[in-house]
């Protein structure tokens, strides 16, 4: 969706725009293109390497950071700027990673059982390995929204006590028996498992909760704020931000009005942007893209409280998990 982001966005020559996940550097080429200014930040130690030639063809415009882009304010201070033109994040794992069976995203090619972003921490191994059932069909069942998490739970346990899960294929022939495959789906059954794994090792729903706080702070007035998201839960999460802080609660019996309350961004239009049909159609990955976007108003910056984005139930499966 680069056309579409980069309208959004409405990059200005001499502008600064922050790219929350540099990935391949598809979004910054683009505002780059635009002459805008642009500071790239990902946690997977390969892009920032891969991108080291793009910063020297770009005469001190492309500011390059290793980081993860709930950081993205701080980052972009380090860089020497305090108010920025516009932030733009496309959420999840990156075309790149998955293309790579070494990572161990994609049960598509046999690869070890990683998952990690950034290359260090407890990987799916682990979390397959080491947590206990319960824990794993809370994972699975709420961050993976599969509905035989608690049978895919209890025959990982099984198999793992003959021998350890260490690869992209076990799991995924693991899950395959529990819900068996019909040759016509388009969709493999171990699609959420590893869906609610890598949410899980990544911490992607609090990461991407305190990138949209971090980008409420760093935002200049009229600054844009553009999030592209591939699943639900991603998409809700963004969807209730903008909700409550672009737009005014009408109050109930139970709670009162909201009308005072200043608000810090405005939709110029309600509602999520998906691919376009030719996109679509060229790029099968675009086909649950879902573009949010939001211009930051002159008011202070919100709560931090993380209850405005629905996560409590979803931290709590996911700190049991992490704690057993």
């Amino acid at each position: 969706m680069l056309s579409e982001v980069l309208q959004a966005l409405s990059p200005l020559d001499g502008g600064v725009f922050v790219d929350a996940t540099f990935g391949a550097g598809g979004y910054t080429s683009g505002l780059l293109e635009a002459g805008a200014r642009v500071i790239a930040i990902d946690r997977d130690p390969d892009a920032i390497a891969a991108g080291s030639k793009m910063v020297d063809a770009h005469d001190g415009k492309l500011t390059l950071q290793h980081g993860r882009f709930s950081n993205l304010d701080a980052l972009a201070r380090a860089s020497g700027f305090d108010a920025v033109d516009g932030v733009v994040a496309d959420i999840g794992v990156s075309s790149m990673q998955i293309d790579q069976a070494e990572r161990g995203f994609s049960f598509q090619k046999e690869g070890p059982l990683d998952m990690r972003m950034e290359q260090s921490g407890i990987s799916a191994a682990d979390a397959v390995n080491n947590l206990q059932r319960s824990d794993l069909t809370r994972i699975i069942g709420i961050l993976g929204e599969e509905r035989q998490a608690s049978r895919i739970s209890a025959e990982i346990v099984e198999q793992r006590a003959k021998s350890p899960f260490e690869t992209t294929k076990q799991l995924a022939s693991c899950v395959e028996k529990v819900l068996g495959r019909n040759p016509k789906d388009r969709i493999h059954p171990a699609t959420r498992t590893f869906q609610a794994l890598r949410i899980y090792v990544n911490r992607e729903l609090e990461e991407l909760a305190d990138a949209l706080l971090a980008a409420e702070r760093i935002l200049k007035p009229e600054g844009r704020l553009v999030i592209v998201t591939f699943h639900s839960l991603e998409d809700r999460l963004v969807k209730r931000f903008f909700k409550d802080r672009a737009e005014h609660s009408g109050g109930s019996r139970h709670l009162p009005e909201t009308k005072d309350t200043p608000l810090t961004f405005h939709q110029t239009k309600r509602g999520a942007r998906t691919a376009s049909k030719q996109e679509s159609e060229q790029n099968p990955r675009s086909r649950s893209a879902k573009m949010r976007a939001a211009t930051r108003t002159e008011a202070a910056v919100g709560s931090d409280d993380r209850s405005v984005f629905g996560l409590p139930r979803l931290a709590d499966a996911v700190a049991a998990g992490r704690g057993t």
